[in-house]
């Protein structure tokens, strides 16, 4: 069976003699004398992380300033209706019912498709005033670190703008045999990040890091 268009392509950005490099320097493990790591790095590990059980089908203060930490923000009112509102107790609701135990590599196709729980919670982030996208993915992937991928418009442009990012992704990790998945592993092993970071971030920030610059510099088609 041939390899799915995106599996192909990820295989090639991730298979670098940059990605592990870029690794250490965005998490900051490279030596005893690191540069100091993106903020972005604290994202997973912040307050113990937002998958963790107690807090694992509620968006917290903690949920709010990890997602700062990858450049985004959530307005004011949308982040005390997730805290205190109706909003918060709708996306409760939601996540109790999407797995927070489960790798993207190895989830069913229902769990991400439209009309499941977890594209219904990013739709009605969505909805809200200033929650574009980007920061209903973000902060989805705070709760579901490991089911659900970090995703902007600097991965989306070097990818080449993929429909559905989550159906491709998922297809793609799943791969002759899932090899995608533990070529990604064993780079965060390689990088020396703790076990905290899924594969879905390791993919992000060796994609991100790759094309951060020419984005940024509108070097690049879909900038």
């Amino acid at each position: 069976m041939s390899q799915p268009p995106l599996a192909h392509r990820l295989g090639s950005l991730i298979d670098s003699e940059r990605a592990v490099p870029d690794l250490r320097r965005y998490f900051g493990t490279d030596g005893p004398d690191p540069v100091p790591p993106f903020t972005g790095s604290r994202f997973e590990q912040l307050d113990g992380g937002g998958d963790r059980p107690e807090v694992a089908d509620t968006v917290t203060a903690q949920d709010l300033i990890a997602v700062q930490t990858l450049s985004v923000r959530v307005p004011a009112r949308v982040a005390l209706d997730l805290l205190e509102g109706d909003l918060g107790h709708r996306l409760s609701a939601l996540l109790a019912r999407i797995p927070a135990d489960v790798d993207l590599a190895e989830a069913a196709t229902a769990d991400l498709a439209e009309g499941s729980p977890a594209h219904t919670a990013w739709q009605l982030l969505c909805e809200r005033p200033g929650i574009g996208w980007v920061t209903a993915g973000k902060l989805l992937a705070r709760k579901r670190p490991r089911l659900l991928p970090v995703y902007d418009q600097v991965v989306r442009c070097l990818l080449g703008r993929p429909e559905s990012f989550w159906l491709g992704l998922h297809a793609a990790l799943r791969a002759d045999d899932r090899a995608l998945h533990r070529a990604l592993t064993d780079l965060g092993r390689s990088a020396g990040l703790p076990a905290t970071v899924s594969a879905l971030r390791v993919c992000d920030v060796v994609l991100w890091m790759r094309h951060r610059t020419d984005h940024q510099r509108g070097a690049c088609p879909g900038s």
